[in-house]
């Protein structure tokens, strides 16, 4: 195990309220994070994750409920521990670095006070003053010989791992993010994210992250919970959420989604693309579940191609059904069809969920219902 962190932990919540003035945010919030586990919390925007992460981590007192850390209580009616006592590392959105100390210095912050010495300038290495867990975590994120910079002469990747350093150097019993990656552009989003993965599994450590990507928290959780107005819709693998979502609104928070309009008898329903197993028995009008990918387009009748989407690895064609459905088809490879061209549209998937729907209610793709 790393010297940097300390042994594995769990991280439970039970019952976590959380208002401001007369907005509820948190809404009864439960959640059990094993130890060694990466759990994205992935929502839109003002969903309340973000408010989860900082009661976690005691920068915010909930109305109700509780948190224990590797079974340790730090937050209920009667206990509330102060977060430099939880023995738990954050890492902000905005990374908070302060312009005014050394790399080293900012790393060293989140070390106890008397720890701190000879940090504040220069990246000092003397025994016992903390320099050496400065040196160690600062090696560990590949900012290693950095530690007398200054934050402003480094690029945005480097500051945020600078950040990173500083919420390990303490050796922290769990790890949180708070969107990690938002302040970056896209190319170096994809390499720091790739590097952050492979230190977390590196590390071993419990860590939970807010994100509102569906690609990143598909990427780095081993487990994903999905929030939607201060509750968890759903808590699964990435594999399992893409492919059973909970609700219709889970399915395209996550994804590409079709909701086709369909008529179900027990484990079948008859659609316009055709007849489609369903993953549990269902009656009557209903909306089917059908991923870009499992939809297959030929030459024939029944569609016309409206739009076509090259992306290098794959191929993605939006059609108009002669009902006036339209429907979004991925296909792993370069474009065949033309925009215009009349086509015929099938499904090709294994069972797939389908919700209760108006009789009559049209397919349409659902793409970001955040």
């Amino acid at each position: 195990m790393n010297a940097t962190v300390a042994p594995r932990a769990s991280i439970e919540v039970r019952g976590l309220c959380k208002a401001f003035g007369a907005n509820p945010v948190l809404r009864d919030v439960s959640l059990h994070v094993a130890p060694g586990t990466v759990l994205a919390l992935l929502g839109p925007s003002g969903c309340g994750k973000t408010t989860l992460l900082r009661a976690i981590a005691g920068l915010e007192t909930p109305d109700r409920g509780e948190v224990s850390v590797a079974g340790r209580l730090l937050c209920s009616e009667r206990v509330d521990v102060a977060p430099e006592d939880r023995q738990v590392g954050m890492v902000f959105q905005d990374w908070a670095l302060f312009p005014h100390l050394s790399v080293a210095a900012n790393v060293g912050y989140g070390l106890p006070r008397a720890e701190r010495r000879g940090t504040r300038r220069r990246g000092a290495r003397r025994r016992g003053d903390g320099g050496d867990r400065v040196a160690e975590a600062l090696d560990m994120v590949g900012l290693g010989g950095l530690g007398d910079r200054s934050p402003g002469t480094l690029s945005g990747g480097q500051q945020q791992r600078v950040a990173l350093a500083r919420a390990l150097a303490p050796r922290p019993a769990v790890l949180l993010l708070d969107e990690p990656f938002s302040n970056l552009d896209t190319a170096l989003r994809v390499d720091i994210r790739a590097e952050v993965h492979r230190l977390l599994a590196e590390l071993d450590i419990t860590t939970v992250f807010v994100t509102h990507d569906q690609e990143e928290a598909f990427v780095l959780g081993d487990e994903v919970a999905v929030m939607r107005e201060g509750v968890i819709e759903q808590r699964a693998t990435p594999a399992e959420l893409y492919a059973t979502p909970a609700s219709a609104w889970v399915a395209g928070f996550v994804g590409d989604a079709n909701l086709v309009a369909g008529e179900a008898s027990g484990e079948l329903a008859q659609t316009s693309v055709g007849q489609v197993r369903l993953t549990t028995e269902a009656r009557g009008p209903v909306r089917v579940l059908m991923r870009p990918e499992a939809l297959t387009l030929a030459p024939g009748e029944g569609a016309r191609v409206d739009l076509v989407e090259f992306y290098g690895h794959d191929s993605v064609y939006e059609v108009s059904l002669d009902d006036g459905a339209r429907l979004r088809a991925r296909v792993a490879a370069s474009p065949s069809l033309t925009r215009g061209q009349q086509v015929s549209v099938r499904y090709a998937g294994g069972p797939t969920p389908a919700w209760p729907s108006p009789a009559g209610a049209p397919a349409d793709p659902v793409t970001s219902l955040a």
